[in-house]
């Protein structure tokens, strides 16, 4: 009887951890696909074959593509935090502020550049990227926000300060500049400059 009892309660465990090392692989498969070939053309039959599954499996862990999106971006993103603002918040100068966010943001984006180039490029053909990429726009916005508050300009010139801030925040104002060779702090070194006159002219 005990022994019986003991089988019971060890097959369901050894079928959980069995599920969930499947999971990991689909997981694992669809990430590097999506970085590989971009979102859009990472079908459910090549993530299947690069997990070693069928793909009835895929679909038995993940009931659609945003359902899979949702467990690649948390993992990847568990893989690859952004910048924590927590970093640069407490600097009370602004361009100092300003000069290690995005010397932070910069330097992540160059060590993570072919995952935000394809997923970019594929936003508008992949409507399982959209929620994902939403949440990317967000915490961009805090970065801006948060680097905006430590100037207390007038009205009109904060505006134009936000939308400054805002354009250097962003993924592809870094790899425009990294296209023509610069470096991450002289590009960070350049957009402070570039503050600093919006904000001494204002």
């Amino acid at each position: 009887m005990v022994i019986q009892m003991a089988k019971r309660t060890y097959t369901p465990r050894k079928r959980a951890e069995q599920q969930d090392e499947t999971r990991r692989r689909i997981v694992d498969a669809a990430m590097a696909l999506h970085e590989e070939l971009g979102p859009s053309k990472a079908t459910i039959s090549s993530i299947a074959a690069r997990a070693g599954v069928q793909r009835l499996t895929v679909y038995r862990h993940f009931s659609d593509d945003i359902a899979l999106f949702h467990a690649c971006t948390s993992q990847w993103l568990d893989l690859h935090p952004p910048p924590d603002p927590a970093a640069w918040i407490g600097i009370a100068a602004p361009l100092e502020r300003a000069r290690t966010a995005l010397a932070a943001l910069y330097t992540y984006y160059r060590g993570t550049e072919r995952m935000w180039e394809v997923s970019y490029r594929d936003l508008d053909h992949t409507p399982a990227l959209r929620e994902p990429m939403a949440g990317v726009e967000t915490y961009l916005a805090t970065v801006r926000d948060g680097l905006a508050l430590a100037w207390t300009p007038e009205p009109a010139a904060h505006r134009k300060l936000r939308a400054a801030i805002g354009l250097a925040v962003r993924f592809q104002t870094w790899q425009g500049l990294r296209g023509d060779g610069l470096g991450d702090d002289v590009m960070a070194d350049m957009m402070v400059r570039w503050l600093r006159a919006l904000t001494e002219g204002a």
